[in-house]
């Protein structure tokens, strides 16, 4: 009897292996276009979604459009979402390569929908019982129970967008090719401003109310900053103001000149700490005018209220400093003002009356704060009736809140709390895994208004991991010196000559930062060395430069310390707020 042949299973054993490989590569090759089709799609609705959001939360003057824009990308986002979401595309994420791509889409996918869909709805809420006109009693008041009603809401929406925000930041960018790895990160950056702005409604519906008297009567002392004389964080402190504030009515109590305020020459009002007395000696502590010297708005203000306790008599709760170029944004919103002589003023003429021309007109500075003061109080006057669009308003606030224009602080460490993080604290520069942060302020060593004239500008770069160039230049464009006042250019009464701008800048280096190298270039005096000190963890690099009309000073630095996502400078605002810091490439390649 014959056997069968065992050579015909071997035989057949290739063809099944492979109809087994054919098989494979079939369904892998049917996963690949199910993927590529959908991740094709998917990657059309986020960008269209990220339009739609970016738009969005940069819209300042209409929130309540900003927030209908954000709704109208929650189709795009659930689009994306469910198209990243299937088991297919989920077993991809687990291959090589291609894996953290498709990952990193599902995640912004499912962030990005989370924000639209689930934000939206307390965001409107907020908006609705804020909206434009609704904010005063029928008797004029600001009415500070409906501004507190809109807190829940906006905490809940703040909660929910940095949800996402930490959700992305999750992301692992190492193994990301560019395009998803740019996608990510523009995409982080959006929400990260939806974020902020949500979390700054809740610091306003938190605290403003509190500050407008909520609770009982507030007083809070305004400090007026000149930007024609720079101090750190704007300027020397040329008027103040007392206002009190209960349940929403506000009342404008008292006005000084700086010159009225006690000078305590020959012992600070307030003990300073030895760091900060080690970069700018006692000063800070001995007159009004520089109580904003120190980079540091908490040690300042609380000098100012001791020294306003000691001339008047009041303990007032808050200290705000504000400067004409946040005038200028209030009056926008408001409209024109009358000042007191019969002059209009209005946004546009507010800054180079209050710091150029005024010095023109009056030669006694008793009058100049007088006609500052006259300008201040028509301003608050409109405001305390009630004048001007609410949404202006919080727009201008806004504005000029991002400047650092704008800055409070309150005695009471609850009520400040409120602001950790925000520009309106004024705070020292931060840095930390996620940013690097450099502080650049201006110090005028004139004792004049000549820094009118003066324009600075301020750059930094990464030049190779872990070493960024920082470059600051000031040009002094003033006319003729003959053709100035003597008190614009101090008239030689410090030493330095009419028509000339001495200043010092103050670079503060993140902590654990080092300078390797330091280049300079003048065609005016620059003094000799450097100085400085260390302030609250953070070497200070002070370099003086005195400049006449027509020339320039230039200062770079060549900065080691470690490579982070985001730099950043934070620089003295002046009165031209185009003159911000510029970001980006090597400063010293450019």
């Amino acid at each position: 009897m014959q056997r069968s042949s065992p050579s015909v299973p071997r035989r057949r054993a290739p063809a099944v292996f492979a109809a087994v490989v054919l098989g494979v590569f079939i369904v892998g090759l049917g996963c690949a276009v199910w993927i590529g089709l959908r991740g094709a799609s998917a990657v059309q609705h986020l960008r269209s979604a990220q339009a739609t959001v970016g738009s969005a939360t940069t819209e300042v003057a209409d929130p309540a459009g900003a927030i209908e824009r954000l709704g109208e990308a929650a189709p795009d986002t659930s689009a994306a979402r469910a198209l990243t979401g299937d088991p297919v595309w989920g077993g991809a994420e687990i291959l090589p390569w291609i894996g953290p791509q498709l990952a990193a889409v599902r995640t912004v996918a499912a962030s990005v929908d989370d924000a639209a869909s689930t934000a939206v709805l307390p965001l409107r809420a907020a908006a609705a019982v804020l909206a434009p006109g609704a904010l005063h009693t029928p008797d004029g008041a600001i009415d500070v129970a409906r501004i507190a009603a809109a807190r829940p809401a906006a905490a809940d929406a703040a909660t929910r967008l940095r949800m996402a925000v930490d959700r992305i930041a999750e992301i692992d960018r190492a193994p990301l090719l560019g395009a998803v790895s740019r996608a990510v990160s523009s995409t982080s950056a959006a929400l990260d401003r939806a974020a902020t702005a949500a979390e700054a409604l809740e610091r306003a519906t938190t605290l403003v109310p509190r500050m407008l008297g909520a609770d009982g009567r507030r007083s809070t002392l305004l400090l007026f900053q000149n930007n024609a004389e720079w101090r750190s964080l704007g300027g020397v402190v040329g008027a103040v103001a007392q206002v009190d504030a209960d349940a929403g009515r506000l009342a404008l109590v008292a006005q000084a000149s700086s010159a009225d305020v006690t000078a305590f020459v020959d012992d600070p009002v307030l003990p300073l700490p030895d760091d900060v007395r080690g970069v700018f000696d006692t000063r800070p502590a001995r007159y009004l005018q520089n109580t904003t010297q120190v980079p540091d708005f908490a040690v300042g203000a609380a000098v100012a209220r001791e020294m306003w306790r000691r001339t008047h008599g009041e303990e007032v709760d808050a200290v705000v400093a504000l400067d004409p170029v946040t005038l200028s944004y209030l009056l926008r919103a408001t409209g024109p003002v009358t000042l007191p002589t019969g002059e209009v003023i209005d946004g546009d003429d507010a800054v180079p009356l209050l710091l150029d021309e005024v010095y023109r007109r009056f030669a006694d500075p008793r009058e100049q704060d007088a006609f500052f003061q006259s300008a201040a109080a028509a301003v608050f006057g409109a405001l305390a009736e009630g004048r001007g669009d609410s949404t202006a308003l919080v727009e201008a606030l806004t504005r000029a809140g991002d400047e650092r224009r704008l800055l409070v602080w309150n005695a009471d460490a609850a009520d400040q709390a409120v602001l950790d993080g925000s520009t309106l604290q004024g705070a020292l520069p931060v840095s930390d895994d996620t940013r690097t942060t450099v502080g650049v302020y201006l110090n005028d060593g004139t004792g004049s208004k000549m820094d009118y004239y003066l324009h600075p500008r301020t750059a930094i770069g990464w030049c190779a991991d872990g070493l960024a160039t920082l470059r600051v230049s000031l040009r002094n464009d003033a006319p003729e010196p003959s053709t100035l006042p003597p008190y614009v250019t101090g008239g030689g009464e410090y030493g330095v000559r009419p028509g000339d701008a001495l200043t010092g800048v103050y670079v503060y280096l993140p902590p654990g930062a080092e300078v390797v190298d330091r280049r300079t270039s003048s065609d005016g005096a620059v003094a000799p060395g450097f100085a400085g000190g260390l302030h609250d963890g953070r070497a200070v690099v002070k370099w003086s430069v005195q400049l006449s009309p027509g020339q320039t000073g230039v200062l770079d630095l060549d900065i080691r310390m470690p490579t982070t996502p985001r730099l950043e400078i934070l620089s003295t605002p002046t009165r031209d707020p185009r003159e911000t810091p510029d970001v980006g490439a090597c400063p010293a390649a450019g």
